[in-house]
């Protein structure tokens, strides 16, 4: 009973199936991969996927802004520490961008040199966005300002930018709502 006893509380120690496949998920290599085939799997959205259903398109969707912000949040939000956000969010980014304009250049689409610096940009900025969303676990008067700054540049950016807000926003709005203000973390 004793050997068994230990045995359930290092399981515990270790964490549930689930923390490991999160662990394993939320790595920086893994990252870089889930990256990688991201941005293929993007960039042919955007080739094959331009039909519009409900008002818009996947392509209309994974071309803005927003969609970024919600997936930079939540991998900031459920990686492990500070370190681990920064870096997951940064080689994802990157690894996204880099097979995107691969992609692009072998099926010989268009892109232009001022999406790229642009996105690129967005890449190196990222480990500061990602420090500062792994902040609103905390609280405070600055974390909630972090909050509302993520929403704020959601809105900006999206209405500026890209003319929204759509439907889909929406959506994106109420997991943010969720992610930031709604849901404990450790």
């Amino acid at each position: 009973a004793n050997k068994r006893g230990r045995e359930n509380t290092s399981s515990m120690k270790n964490g549930s199936g689930m923390e490991k496949i999160k662990n394993i998920i939320l790595h920086p290599i893994s990252m870089l991969i889930i990256g990688l085939i991201t941005g293929v799997i993007v960039k042919l959205i955007d080739i094959y996927f331009r039909v519009q259903h409900l008002g818009f398109s996947l392509s209309d969707v994974f071309s803005q802004l927003g969609v970024w912000i919600v997936i930079g949040v939540i991998i900031s939000l459920f990686s492990k520490n500070k370190r681990y956000a920064m870096l997951n969010v940064f080689l994802f980014c990157i690894g996204m961008l880099i097979t995107y304009y691969i992609t692009a250049e072998v099926t010989n689409s268009v892109y232009g040199w001022n999406f790229i610096r642009g996105w690129v940009v967005f890449a190196c900025c990222s480990p500061l966005m990602a420090y500062l969303v792994t902040l609103t676990k905390n609280k405070g008067i600055f974390p909630l300002i972090i909050k509302i700054g993520i929403f704020v540049v959601y809105l900006v950016t999206d209405i500026l930018l890209f003319g929204g807000p759509r439907i889909y926003d929406f959506i994106f709005i109420l997991l943010l709502i969720y992610l930031l203000f709604i849901k404990k973390y450790q």
